[in-house]
């Protein structure tokens, strides 16, 4: 038992730390120290609370008081007040915007009510760099399990049975693919763990790896002994500085307490990890291009099969499963495989961990169970939209998904039902908009980010999403016509069917569900000329109201074309064709008097 009666969790994710939560920590320590309390209160750096919206976050336990938007300099006062006087600092605590009320305990506020944590279990409650933490929340319990009680097959039977489906973006059976790694013969065998997350507004696997890496080292500890492996690898980017630092601490603390090496807790099972770096390619999630690069090969994707189970690193059969999927698996061996089942759907079960983002009031990191629906999580979790603005869409499944509309909110969210209407679970960004946002424009993002992030190696891929972005410019500027519609259509098409991986199969994927969704705005931008949300520069029209106007002469000073005229204290007008459309005017004016309009004038 602790001797501490109250502890200070401190947010120690990469978001909380790049606004100080590592000096608040300091600070922490420190104030305790100086008025004698250090022996009463402990001060713990945590991983990820979730909630990065409210960042950084402490939370006081016994009490579970949640103090939001900490700064350095509010350590004195929550050691003053909170530890030493036993009253809460008021202006800290969270104000629920909807019913304009204080919320001291998160387990009251609605970002979290809906959630049901399973890989992030421990993120937020313990010190990842702590073992003994680790292992005080039944950590390394599963591990023990199998060894002591589980044949493989036993152990893989079970997961089986669970349901549980990869969590990296294909959802493919994950005691399937044990099953048939266990399967294939050889002398040696490896477990890969894919920790290269790398879609636009995805958190997930880096605040895993940050505030809970031992449940992925024993998760693949039990995969090794399953499937015939003693030699584990992760693959992760080297742009995940804080992960890989704690990732190495646990480790060697794993080694040090038996729990990786030789004759693992007295068993006859070996197996131990390494650390693998990438370079930040997006390719290199797809499994057999992160094997070529573990190789020391171009990360380049090959057709399958043969599939990694059989012929993977170095030729050998590896299994290959993402951070997040690991992550599921102590708590699956602990509590079975129908407490998993009576999670999710029929044909998905379990949690999903999102990153929520966008134009979305609570940004964060979110774990909910499948079924759950989109309205749900936009407008209850998420808060709704931002400044009270118009929800637009929805992206989710990151570049290789589709964009969901108003008429999706109820759809239940799991694998099978987000294909059904053009989209893709994918790893699990969700990013939000608004109705300030272009779907033309969000279109050519992704496809810009694909075109990038492309390995070259297939046609379809290399050269046929070049052209689909070039279209997709062409209309941003205002030269589309129908017949450039016609060939995004068909183009994309040809793409899906032929592309050699996942990522050129599914990359036309934002394209075809923002043509079928937003053909109104794709008809603007030809037809009309005009971009309706007016983030396409080169089609917007700046227009000064004459009577919000009061001849200050500041937008025409500005102006770096003369395209402003008008006498001072007299409205101003803007000359369309001088004008350059970079916005100068508009940041300038104080009263609100130069719009751009939702319809071409």
């Amino acid at each position: 038992m602790s001797r501490y009666k109250m502890h200070l969790l401190v947010c120690g994710g990469t978001g909380c730390r790049s606004s100080e939560s590592d000096l608040i920590v300091e600070n922490l320590k420190k104030v305790l120290q100086e008025k004698g309390l250090d022996g009463d209160a402990q001060v713990v750096q945590t991983g990820c609370f979730g909630f990065c919206e409210q960042g950084p976050i402490v939370k006081v336990l016994p009490d579970n008081t949640f103090y939001t938007s900490v700064k350095p300099s509010d350590a004195e006062g929550i050691i003053a007040e909170h530890v030493l006087k036993g009253r809460k600092v008021e202006r800290l605590l969270y104000k629920d915007p909807k019913q304009q009320t204080v919320v001291s305990d998160s387990k009251h506020m609605e970002f979290y009510q809906k959630q049901i944590r399973i890989a992030l279990r421990n993120c937020g409650f313990i010190d990842p760099e702590n073992i003994d933490e680790y292992i005080a929340r039944d950590g390394y319990a599963a591990l023990a399990k199998v060894l002591e009680e589980m044949t493989p097959e036993a152990a893989i039977d079970l997961l089986k049975k669970s349901g549980l489906r990869g969590r990296g973006g294909g959802g493919f059976p994950t005691g399937l693919k044990w099953e048939l790694a266990h399967k294939n013969k050889a002398g040696q065998k490896y477990v890969v763990c894919n920790a290269d997350e790398g879609d636009p507004g995805a958190f997930m696997d880096r605040s895993i790896l940050e505030g809970d890496p031992h449940s992925v080292i024993e998760a693949m500890a039990i995969c090794g002994y399953c499937i015939g492996a003693t030699k584990g690898m992760v693959y992760i980017r080297a742009e995940y500085p804080l992960a890989i630092q704690r990732l190495k601490i646990a480790l060697n603390q794993a080694r040090d307490y038996g729990l990786l090496g030789n004759s693992i807790l007295g068993s006859k099972h070996s197996f131990d990890i390494e650390l693998r770096y990438g370079a930040g390619a997006f390719v290199c999630g797809e499994e057999t291009a992160l094997i070529h690069s573990m190789e020391g090969q171009r990360g380049e994707p090959t057709v399958k099969p043969p599939f990694p189970a059989e012929s993977g690193y170095l030729g050998k059969p590896t299994n290959v499963n993402n951070v997040e999927t690991f992550a599921n698996i102590p708590a699956i061996y602990l509590r079975g495989a129908e407490w998993f089942l009576s999670i999710g759907t029929a044909k998905s079960k379990g949690t999903k961990v999102f990153a929520l983002a966008g134009k979305i009031n609570n940004v964060g990191l979110i774990e909910v169970p499948m079924g759950i629906t989109l309205r749900e999580v936009i407008y209850e979790i998420g808060g709704g939209i931002k400044d009270g603005k118009k929800f637009k869409a929805v992206q989710t499944g990151g570049p290789s998904g589709g964009c969901l509309t108003e008429k999706d909110l109820d759809t239940p969210i799991d694998f099978d039902n987000l294909l059904a209407v053009g989209s893709m679970m994918g790893s699990g960004g969700m990013i939000v908009m608004d109705e300030n946002d272009c779907m033309v424009s969000v279109a050519k993002f992704y496809l810009d980010f694909t075109v990038e992030e492309s390995c070259g190696k297939c046609a379809p891929c290399r050269v046929g999403n070049k052209r689909l972005y070039e279209l997709l410019n062409k209309i941003t500027n205002g030269k589309g016509t129908e017949e450039d519609l016609e060939q995004l259509r068909n183009m994309s098409v040809v793409i899906k069917d032929t592309a050699l991986c996942g990522l050129g199969q599914t990359s036309p994927n934002p394209v075809l569900s923002t043509m079928e969704n937003f053909a109104d705005e794709y008809a603007a931008h030809i037809h009309d000329q005009h971009c309706p949300s007016g983030q396409c520069k080169a089609l917007r029209q700046y227009f000064i109201l004459s009577e919000k106007c009061v001849g200050c002469t500041a937008c025409s000073k500005v102006c770096p074309s003369e395209a402003i005229s008008g006498e001072k204290r007299q409205a101003h007008l803007i000359d369309q064709i001088k004008c350059i459309r970079c916005g100068a005017c508009m940041e300038k004016c104080k009263f609100s008097a130069i719009i751009i309009p939702s319809t071409k004038i």
